[in-house]
């Protein structure tokens, strides 16, 4: 049951060889992977799986005159070459052997945000914010719209004697409101 869920979060969107080329960098770089890590990793792939890393190719990379991140790019770019089925296996040896570096490598780090709901709604949040004003900023703009909604329908009562689309914009308010607007309609027609 584990090795079925380790397989599909590690299949989910890309070979294992783009993973893995993805990857690269980070592990050549990786403090964590000494020579003695990286002798094990060799070490599993070519007693395991020997038609991966034959036992002439498994020498070639454990040669400690070639420091280590260096054998450990040649590697890498070996098991590229022999297809995604390698790969796979070469991340089933690094999480075996040293977890920490398997849940460290900038795959799994974007396919853990891609599957955590609170890092993603985080993201979306951030892509929506049209900008930064704050409530008060869209309570001020509303207020402008209220102002100026006023303004024209004071300046229509002046001119034609009487609002009725005040009178009907009454309608949708609440009691408080409507009985406001209802009486400067009544006003505005006796004057």
């Amino acid at each position: 049951h584990l090795k079925d869920l380790y397989d599909f979060f590690l299949s989910c969107s890309e070979s294992f060889r783009q993973q893995l080329l993805e990857d690269t960098a980070f592990l050549r770089a990786e403090q964590r992977l000494d020579t003695e890590l990286v002798d094990k990793l060799i070490l599993q792939l070519n007693r395991i799986y020997p038609q991966i890393l034959s036992d002439k190719e498994a020498t070639r990379f454990r040669n400690l005159d070639v420091p280590t991140s260096v054998r450990l790019g040649e590697l890498l770019t070996h098991l590229q070459g022999k297809g995604d089925e390698a790969c796979r296996e070469f991340y089933r040896a690094l999480h075996l052997h040293v977890e920490e570096v398997f849940h460290s490598l900038p795959t799994r780090l974007r396919l853990r945000d891609s599957l955590n709901p609170m890092t993603s709604s985080q993201i979306h949040l951030q892509r929506n914010v049209l900008n930064d004003g704050g409530p008060l900023f869209y309570l001020g703009c509303f207020s402008f719209a209220v102002g100026m909604a006023f303004l024209y329908y004071y300046g229509e009562a002046r001119l034609s004697g009487g609002s009725r689309a005040l009178g009907m914009a009454a309608l949708g308010l609440k009691r408080k409101a409507e009985e406001i607007l209802v009486w400067y309609t009544d006003e505005g027609v006796l004057m």
